[in-house]
């Protein structure tokens, strides 16, 4: 299901987004409330990422400062994958650097009706010099 207005599509979007403001990247408590406790990344850069990597570094990265550069995201698609089961897809710009990027969200899955999304994988791949698309 491809609906922006399923309200699990919209819970979500707002916590990516919540993931790339500089107040929730320097707040190790506010990102490990939206990261699940099973969380893995592979980056852009091909690094494999732990939850426990992730919300160590995070206050460290790029983005994660009022007065630093900011990370631009555009093209977000939402698809509900199964209930409590969400996949995103959207693209990011960074000093001219683009990258693509998809993550899953979910609720706990002993009960995916109930409590938060958290997003449980995320992946960023680099584009090479190309205009952003869908």
């Amino acid at each position: 299901m491809n609906d922006a207005r399923h309200p699990d599509i919209t819970e979500a979007l707002a916590g990516e987004r919540a993931l790339l403001d500089p107040a929730v990247r320097s707040s190790r408590a506010e990102a490990a409330a939206l990261l699940d406790p099973e969380f893995t990344e592979v980056g852009a850069s091909g690094r494999r990422w732990t939850y426990e990597e992730m919300i160590a570094s995070l206050p460290e990265m790029t983005g994660a400062t009022e007065d630093g550069p900011r990370i631009e995201a555009t093209s977000f698609t939402g698809t509900l994958l199964a209930p409590g089961v969400v996949h995103l897809s959207y693209e990011t710009e960074l000093d001219g650097r683009r990258v693509r990027r998809s993550s899953l969200w979910r609720r706990d899955p002993g009960n995916p009706l109930a409590g938060p999304l958290r997003m449980y994988y995320h992946q960023g791949t680099p584009v090479p010099g190309a205009r952003p698309q869908p």
